[in-house]
């Protein structure tokens, strides 16, 4: 349903550039908007990209004015978007319907008020649910685990005995928490598996990506601290412990008995080794692979990791290696010239 411009610049608070009643039917990306729809631009560097959108508006910051564009100027661009693709496409309205009767529910499992468990869930023994929370179909939540208020377990991820989930807590479809570290002993030539006697802490408010595995500790937790967000297809090891509010990108693997300080961002398929501690507030960039210990602050990238700096003058030689090769053939060629010059010039002076 068609709304004017101006309206929707009152729903987001924003001001009103060009014509305030124009029709809008749709909210896109610039790549993908069609002609009645309205976009968005996040900053001024990006203003050239209007041209080649197809939208009738833009949603832009308060100090951007994009020419004769029709646009809404608000002070938070992806805030203000969202509302707007939420009126056009509203969220699936979700009806809480209780414990299902093909939830698979042990008796001595305690719910809090307001529990949801879905079609073909398992709940096993002496496992503890907060209020609010909801456990999708097929999830599996093994005995002893305890979840807390307002956690979402999304289809088919596994809990396994003794895992704790914090309040307002996201696992996504798929993740197993508490799975057997990969630990083993040689034994009369054998490898055979080390104790796997821990489990897995997860902190309040903590998001855990689709895939992604965290491994039980070998006597005691492994942690992840609160307000930490796990993208998907990320493993973290036995006895890690994460600070709070790490995000971990996709593909990222930390091993075991690694900790990492508060706000430490790691960038995609970024590789930990063990027993080593990230510091508050690191950046390890896309594809580090991280044999040390790093430092409060730092920011590091490349394989080994070394800070940016250094590793961007590594890069730089790295790059011209193939004109050195050539210039040291040169410089052979050379020598090689002179050596023959010079003895040939020693043998006439002896005749």
């Amino acid at each position: 349903m068609a709304v004017s411009l101006a309206e929707l610049a009152k729903m987001v608070g924003g001001a009103t550039l060009g014509d305030g009643g124009l029709a809008i039917t749709g909210a896109a990306t610039l790549a993908n908007a069609r002609p009645g729809e309205i976009t968005f631009v996040t900053s001024v560097d990006k203003a050239h990209r209007l041209g080649h959108t197809a939208a009738s508006a833009v949603v832009v910051p308060r100090d951007m004015t994009p020419g004769n564009f029709p646009a809404i100027q608000v002070d938070d661009v992806a805030a203000a978007f969202s509302l707007i693709v939420c009126h056009f496409r509203p969220p699936r309205a979700v009806r809480r319907t209780g414990v299902s009767p093909q939830a698979l529910l042990s008796p001595s499992a305690r719910l809090g008020d307001d529990v949801e468990i879905h079609p073909g869930a398992t709940i096993g023994d002496d496992v503890v649910i907060g209020a609010g929370s909801t456990i999708h179909a097929g999830a599996r939540v093994m005995a002893g685990c305890k979840l807390g208020e307002k956690v979402t377990i999304f289809p088919n991820a596994v809990l396994y005995e003794n895992t704790i989930v914090g309040p307002r807590s996201t696992i996504h479809a798929g993740a197993v928490l508490g799975g057997f570290g990969f630990g083993y002993t040689l034994v009369d030539a054998r490898h055979q598996l080390s104790a796997q006697l821990g489990h897995v802490e997860i902190g309040a408010d903590v998001e855990i990506g689709a895939g992604t595995t965290i491994d039980r500790g070998t006597y005691g937790p492994t942690v992840v601290g609160e307000g930490t967000k796990i993208d998907n297809l990320v493993m973290i090891a036995h006895n890690c412990r994460l600070g709070r509010h790490n995000l971990i990108c996709s593909q990222v693997g930390i091993a075991g008995s690694t900790t990492t300080g508060d706000y430490v961002t790691m960038a995609g398929q970024v590789g930990v080794r063990d027993h080593v501690h990230i510091g508050d507030r690191a950046v390890l960039g896309a594809q580090a692979g991280v044999p040390n210990d790093v430092s409060d602050d730092a920011f590091v990238f490349g394989s080994p990791a070394r800070p940016i700096r250094e590793q961007k003058v590594i890069y730089a030689a790295i790059a011209r290696l193939p004109d050195m090769r050539h210039e040291l053939k040169a410089l052979r060629a050379a020598v090689a010239r002179l050596e023959a010059e010079s003895g040939k010039s020693g043998r006439n002076a002896a005749a």
